[in-house]
């Protein structure tokens, strides 16, 4: 029955498989490295805000604007415009590894973003009780302000994952391996429809597996809090 329908999509089975491991690589790879810069860049734009602990007009000014500038770039374009600093950084522009560099650079300041609004989320009362108790900046962020916002970053994080997701789908178009390269050349490119439709079930599988998760250690993070 298995191998009847692998001859349906005309596809050997290990092809998916490699494509599907491909695309998990390529996503919680670049998801991991992101999620570090993002955590940087948020807690730096709400030190640095007007209101924050550590205001700095400078600093929040260039770091918004970069931030703006960079998720103003649709996906495609990004990955053909950094080619030169993927191919310094990797040695090559095509293929898995390669890959995580403009994923790195197109979701790191979305998340940025969304961690910033988890940040902002934070009751300013336990920032201000912390600063009077003499806690360091440092403490206050690791201390407070992570803790905290603990339940509303999980909910980021899902959200980043799933665009993070559709971006690796994108990734095929330069060689990136994946569902989405599967998609094209097996699919799009044989006209291949039951494989092409069979991508986007899987694709959407994923979606739903990575919000439930999201949503079940949100929850519990939450309640724990209360």
């Amino acid at each position: 029955m298995i191998e009847s329908f692998f001859n349906y999509l005309d596809i050997p089975p290990q092809q998916l498989w490699e494509c599907s491991l491909q695309t998990l690589y390529m996503l919680f790879v670049s998801l991991a490295i992101s999620s570090v810069i993002g955590i940087v860049l948020a807690v730096t734009l709400v030190l640095t805000n007007k209101d924050g602990i550590l205001p700095n007009k400078a600093v929040f000014f260039v770091l918004n604007t970069f931030i703006n500038m960079v998720r103003s770039i649709p996906f495609i374009i990004l990955m053909v415009f950094i080619m030169p600093l993927t191919k310094f950084i990797i040695g090559t522009r095509i293929g898995s590894t390669a890959a995580l560099v403009p994923l790195v650079v197109f979701i790191a300041p979305y998340l940025a973003r969304l961690f910033e609004n988890s940040f902002l989320e934070v009751d300013r009362g336990i920032i201000e009780a912390a600063q009077s108790m003499g806690a360091s900046v440092w403490q206050v962020v690791w201390h407070f302000l992570l803790p905290e916002a603990k339940g509303s970053l999980i909910l980021s994080v899902t959200t980043g994952t799933i665009g993070l997701l559709g971006a690796t789908a994108m990734a095929g178009a330069i060689g990136a391996g994946g569902v989405g390269d599967l998609a094209l050349t097996y699919g799009y490119d044989r006209m291949n429809f039951p494989l092409m439709l069979f991508t986007v079930i899987v694709l959407i599988v994923f979606v739903q597996l990575i919000q439930s998760i999201g949503n079940h250690f949100a929850f519990k993070t939450r309640h724990r809090q209360i």
